[in-house]
Parts: C-alpha cells; structure tokens; sequence
C-alpha cells in the first residue's frame, strides 16, 4: 500500500478566501510549490460520479468520526448516526493512542451533525491503516460466520441420526407389510373377482335401468294418463308422446327380433295407457266444447258472432291429439257443432231484434224500412258469422293460409280428394255451424224481396244477393246449406226483379202517347224507361268489373253453355226493357203516320233506335242487342235514303226525264216523247240549274231533324250520288244518235252543270269513291 499523500500545511501561501466562479490560474511562484499543485489537483478533481459517491460513503461508515462519549458517527442515507467502534481498533495499541491523544470540532459538511466529535489525524490514519482495517473488518466477519455454521453442523448431525433411525423403522415396516401381502394375497384375489362381478351387475343394471327408462312410463306419468284429477296440459301430453314413442320403438324392436314376452307386455300396457288418455282427451274436449263460445253471453247479451270464439293451445293440441280416433273426434266435434248451432242462432236473432249491450249495436230489424241495407246488414252480420266459424275451425285444426297450402287472396277448392282430411273436417263443421241460420234468414229476405215493385230496388238486391252467394259460396263451398239457401233466395230475387221490369214493360205499352206532337224526339215515357235501364246496366257493369277484379274468375254455370248465368241475365234484361222500347216507338210512328200523313215518322223511328243505341254504346257487353239495333238502323237509313233520293228528284224536275226513259217504247225516240221533247228537257235542266244554286245541295231541311248528324249525312251523300249517276244516264241518253235530239251537247251545255259529271261531284262534294 502507498503510503498516503502528505498533509496539507497551514502554508501562507495557500489562500483561504472562498474561490467563486472558476478557479484561478496558478502564478509562476506557485506553479513551482508542490503543495500548490497537489491542492490545485485535488479542488479541480470531481466527485460526481457514482463509483466515487459509493467509494466515500464506505470510507465514512468505516472511519466515523467518534463521538465524546466513545461512540463513532457514520451516514446512513444522507443522515448522521453513532456507533461503537472500539472493537475495531483493540490490536491497535500504539496508533489509537497516537490518534486519540487530543480531540477537536470537525465540520464534516453534509456527512456528520456539528455534535460529532472527530479524532486528531483521522484522515492520516485512514490513509495509513486502510488495507490493515479492512482485513481486520473481514475477519471479524468470518469469525461470525464461523460461528454460526458450527451449529449448523450440529443441527444437521443430530438430523443424520434422526434419518437412520427412520431407515431402520422403515425396512422393519416393509418387511412387515411383505409378510402381511404373502399372508393375504388370496384374500386380495377375492376381492379383485368380487369388484369385477359388482362392475358387471352395475353395468347390468344401469343398461335395465335405461331399458325400464326407455320402454316404460313411470308412475307420474301413468297416473298423468289416467287419472281425472290431471287434467290435459304439457305434463299429460309429454307422458303420451313417451308412451307412443314406446311404441313404435318397440315395434322396431320386434321387427329385428321377432315378438318377445317384454315386447308384448310393453304394447300391452301402453296400447292400454293410451286408449285411456284419449278417453281422457274426448272427455276434455267434450266438457269445453260444450261452453265454448258461450261465455259471457248471458251477462253480456253480445252480438258479435266471434265473440268469446278463441281456441287455446291445449284444446288445439287435444283436437290435434284425437284426430288419430276419428270415430271420437267425430263425436265431439258433434257436440260443439250443436253447441255452436245454438250459440250463433241466438245471437243472430238478438243481433235482428234485440241489438248489442247498452242498445249499441242497434237491432237489424229497425232498418226494415230501407230494404237494401236491411237486407245488406243480415248478411253483413252472416259474413262475419262465417268468416269467424272458418277462422276458428282453421285455428282449432292447426290451420292457417299457409297451413292449407292457400295463398292469400285465393279462391278456396272444395273438391273431393283434393282437399286435406283437415281441410274437409273444417268445412263440415263451419257448413254445420252456420246451417240453422239460413232459417230466419230466408224467411226474411223473400218477404223482403217479394214486398218490391221497383226493378231498380229489386235490381239492387238481386245483385246484393248475388254478390253474398258468390262470397259464400267460395267460403264454405257450393254444397253447403247456405249456399244452398243464398242460391234460392237469389233466384227468388233474380225472378222478382224481372217480374218487375216486365210489369215496367207492359205499363210502357199501355201509355197513351200525345199523337198531335210534332216533335221528332224518343217520348217522355221511352226515355224513362231507358233511364231506369242505363241505372242497372251501370250496376251490372260494376258487378261485373268486381267479379273480374277475383283471384280467379268464376266458372259459368250452365249446361255447357258459353256464356255465363249473369250473361244471360243481362241479354234478358236488354231484351225484357228494349223490346217493349221498340214497340211503342214502331207503333207511335204507325199511329201519327195515319192521323198526319206530314209527319216525318221514318225520321222519327230512326231517332228512337239511335237514341237505343246510346244507351246500349258504353256497355261492351251489350253488343248482341247493339247489333241488331245497328241492323235496324241500317234498314232505316237505306229507306229514308230512298225516299231522299225520289224527293231530290222531284224537287231537281228529273223524274219527269227519268220517268220518260223508263216509260218510252222500245225503239221510239227518246225527243219524240212527250215529255222529254227539247223544249221541256230544256226546261228541266234549267229548274235542276236553280236548284243546284240552292241551300238544299249541302243540307237537307227535313234531314236535319234527326238526331245523329252522321246519319244525316250519310243519307244525304248516298241521295246525292244516285241523284248524279241518274244525270249522268240522262245526259247520255240525250247523246244517244237514235234519241235524235238535235245539238245535243248545246242543249245539256246551256243550264249547269252543263252535262259535266265530274263538274257535278265538285257541287255535290263527292268523291270518286261515293260514284
């Protein structure tokens, strides 16, 4: 070890003012001073670093400066504390005393508080004895050491002895244990046979255990099925489809192995089980249908036909459960068809005479008066009856629209064969539940109908009837008594109403019509009565466009017919009203005709069959008769076009030339006849000239009266072109060489159109197409 730097000297030359700042530059004096070096080296060394901070920290702890009291001061984080150190320094005879010979304040900054005492020559003596202290330090240290593991060692020797004796015990115990093993081997072969024969029976009787399980009911259940006090619901209903899945497992069971006892035994008792639970099920249904429906009908006096009519799911499942006896659901469902039968012909009669609670809704009966919606609100009240039957049947079997395989909307198939055993046990019962009704309503609706004598209000309720029937008919089917009673009370009304108009018909022929009228027009009572046929074919087209508006159009009924029943009612109800129409017009023209012979009578027919025609345009289905209307027309329009034509003549003076060529002899002279002499042919042409230059060659005065200006026109035009295919054969007759009219063509050129046919189709505004 070196021996530590020598102690700075209280040398003048070293300043002791505090330096700020940086330090000093040395002077060339005391650049020369060792001390001054060493002192400037050790103040420009740093001590920032970490191994040096650690390094005086252990230097401080080890030499801390003494206290007065003998103690020794050392920092323990940052803070100053005392202890004993004067073991450390026994061997240390001469230099203790050497350091402790006098003592003096230290101010040892951050380290010591001012109470510490520091020893004389402290630092020399660190710096001389260092290693030495620290050997001293160490083995202090290991002598504690030593110590402490000298008992260790005897712990763990007396531990040794302890493990020895255990061997020994042990070998003793296992030598035992041998012994014992040889002495009870045969005992434990026993054992092992005994666990592998309760193995077997416990495997054996959890294998009966789910045999018994799967092929038997326990007692719960059974008392479940048989028992009144358990009445049906999802713990009577799960024990059944155990004791059918029993059964058809069994039955597989069977089909492999043959019959067997058990097998037997099972089909047995479940066959019995079950036949008591749908004795059980038939008497549930049975007690519910026979208050089904009635509920509060006592209390409430409701008219409402659905009222209290819902089906919960037992007594769905219980229907559902049953309809594998047939023979038992057909008696119950006897029982609520009377129940039903009853419930709904009560409230109807309620709903006509009594009305709902509080007097709302009011009774039926109070509307008689208005027999349209007297009639209407019955079977309103009937539609809803049936709908509501339909709908709880469906909901009871477990059918909707989808259910039945219908769509929405769609007409209902009532065919056998086609339809589901489901579908054909709702339509007997809604057939059976609303068939009493058809009594009281029947009975009604005929003194209703036959009570009319208006063929619009007949008319109205044949077609309110038959819209029902149809209705009904695609609800419950064709065969149903209902449809069966809608289907008379129609044709009843169907015959009332064509009794009437034929009542309308024959009052129509025996009016008395005003002979002295001049006028030209359809009379007064014509058209009232085509008025009251334009309100029913207006109401017929309506029906019509309502049937054709169906999912699916109805099927005519007939004997294989082509047109439908409502087709031929139309063609009998234009020929019951038309007809009668015709007549009196035919016969008024006949009548005036005689009494004035002025009277422009086939102007006046031809207005009365236009004005038919009028009325029959708008209605496709009204072409049959349109069309023979149309060919009556014609008839009458080629006559008056005739009679047109022979007053055009007589009005132009050719009938005299035409009359002439007709009547000449063959051979003779046309200008050797009288009348037809130049002179007079001459006179002709003249007074056709004139009346060319008249108001009549475009419009015809008597032609004008009628009512179609296309008519008018018509006639006129077709006058008009036989008036000039006549001059035409006049003008060539004259031309004829063996006429011998002298200067022919001077004769025809002098008076217009001056014997030029194309000349003449110009003023009569013809084409060649009307030549």
């Amino acid at each position: 070890m070196t021996s530590p730097p020598p102690r700075p000297s209280t040398s003048p030359l070293v300043s002791r003012k505090p330096v700020s700042g940086s330090s000093p530059s040395p002077s060339p004096s005391q650049g020369r001073n060792p001390v001054s070096l060493r002192l400037y080296k050790v103040l420009g060394a740093g001590f920032e670093d970490e191994p040096t901070k650690e390094a005086l920290r252990t230097l401080s702890e080890l030499y801390g400066a003494t206290t007065a009291n003998g103690t020794r001061a050392t920092l323990v984080n940052g803070k100053a504390t005392k202890e004993d150190h004067q073991d450390d320094f026994d061997s240390d005879d001469g230099d203790s005393e050497e350091d402790t010979s006098e003592e003096r304040k230290l101010s040892l900054g951050p380290f010591l508080s001012d109470e510490v005492v520091a020893p004389t020559g402290a630092a020399a003596h660190a710096r001389k004895n260092l290693k030495r202290d620290i050997d001293v330090k160490l083995a202090g240290s290991s002598r504690k050491f030593l110590s402490a593991l000298g008992g260790v060692d005897q712990k763990l020797d007396a531990l040794q002895e302890h493990i020895t004796t255990m061997r020994a015990q042990c070998d003793q115990a296992h030598s035992q244990l041998q012994t014992t093993n040889d002495a009870c081997k045969s005992l434990l072969d026993q054992a092992g046979n005994l666990r592998q024969e309760r193995d077997t029976v416990a495997s054996q009787q959890s294998i009966l255990n789910l045999f018994l399980a799967r092929f038997t009911l326990t007692s719960e259940e059974v008392t479940a099925l048989t028992s009144r006090d358990v009445p049906p619901g999802k713990r009577f209903f799960a024990a059944m489809d155990k004791a059918v899945k029993i059964r058809e497992d069994c039955r597989v069971l069977m089909s492999v192995d043959g019959p067997t006892k058990a097998g037997l035994d099972i089909m047995t008792a479940t066959s019995s089980n079950l036949e008591q639970a749908y004795d059980k099920i038939f008497r549930y249904l049975t007690s519910e249908f026979q208050t089904l429906g009635r509920g509060n009908r006592d209390r409430e006096r409701s008219v409402d036909p659905d009222a209290n009519l819902e089906a919960s799911p037992t007594l769905k499942e219980a229907v559902r459960r049953l309809r594998d006896r047939p023979e038992l659901l057909s008696d119950a469902l006897a029982v609520l068809s009377q129940t039903r039968q009853s419930t709904l012909l009560a409230t109807f009669l309620d709903a006509l005479t009594r009305g709902g609670p509080s007097g709302l809704p009011r009774p039926i009966e109070l509307h008689a008066h208005d027999p349209l919606r007297y009639i209407g609100d019955m079977l309103a009240w009937l539609h809803q009856a049936i709908a509501a039957e339909r709908e709880f049947m469906e909901s009871l079997f477990g059918l909707g629209r989808e259910g039945a395989g219908r769509m929405i909307g769609s007409v209902r198939k009532f065919e056998k064969g086609r339809m589901g055993e489901a579908e054909e046990w709702v339509g007997d019962m809604v057939d059976k539940n609303v068939g009493k009704l058809s009594g009281p309503l029947k009975l009604r609706v005929q003194q209703t109908v036959r009570s009319q004598e208006s063929p619009i209000l007949a008319n109205k309720i044949a077609n309110l009837l038959k819209f029902y029937e149809l209705t009904v008919r695609r609800t419950i089917g064709e065969e149903a008594a209902l449809s069966e009673a809608l289907r008379e009370m129609s044709d009843v009304s169907n015959k009332v109403f064509f009794d009437a108009l034929e009542a309308q018909g024959r009052a129509l022929l025996r009016v008395i019509l005003d002979l002295n009228d001049a006028a030209l027009a359809p009379p007064a009572p014509v058209q009232d009565h085509m008025q009251a046929l334009r309100d029913i074919l207006s109401m017929y087209d309506s029906s019509r466009l309502d049937d054709s508006s169906a999912p699916e159009a109805e099927e005519p009924v007939g004997n294989g017919a082509a047109e439908s029943s409502a087709d031929y009612g139309v063609e009998r109800v234009l020929d019951v009203m038309i007809d009668p129409a015709l007549e009196v017009c035919l016969t008024a023209a006949e009548e005036k005709k005689r009494i004035r012979p002025t009277w422009d009578g086939p102007v006046f027919v031809l207005n009365c069959l236009t004005y038919l025609q009028d009325v029959l345009e708008p209605y496709a289905f009204a072409s049959t008769k349109r069309e023979s209307l149309n060919a009556m027309i014609e008839t009458r329009v080629n006559q008056l076009a005739e009679e047109h034509y022979q007053d055009l003549l007589k009005d132009t003076g050719l009938n005299v030339i035409v009359a002439a060529i007709e009547s000449k002899p063959a051979g003779e002279p046309l200008s050797h006849v009288d009348t037809a002499q130049p002179h007079e042919l001459s006179a002709v042409l003249q007074k056709f000239s004139t009346w060319l230059s008249g108001l009549e060659v475009m419009h015809s005065p008597r032609l004008a009266r009628l009512a179609v200006q296309r008519l008018h026109s018509q006639i006129h035009q077709t006058a008009l072109a036989r008036l000039a295919r006549t001059y035409q054969s006049i003008c060539e007759e004259v031309r004829k060489p063996e006429n011998r009219y002298e200067a022919a063509s001077t004769l025809l050129g002098g008076q217009r159109p001056f014997g030029q046919i194309h000349l003449l189709r110009q003023i009569f505004g013809l084409g060649d197409e009307d030549m």
